[in-house]
């Protein structure tokens, strides 16, 4: 289960990215999570993934 509160998912996400997953498209396919829930909640406290760092920043 992944927090609700966008601080605190940003968090999780970030650690889930850094030491597990290559990617959002993997770490959400593997959590069976919706991307678009997530970039929308992140987007919510001005936060956007960077494919390139491989985190929300």
């Amino acid at each position: 289960m992944i927090p609700k509160d966008p601080a605190m998912l940003l968090s999780y996400v970030n650690l889930k990215l850094r030491d597990y997953y290559n990617s959002l498209d993997e770490m959400c396919e593997d959590m069976d999570t919706s991307r678009e829930m997530i970039m929308e909640k992140l987007a919510s406290i001005d936060y956007h993934y960077s494919e390139e760092k491989n985190q929300f920043v």
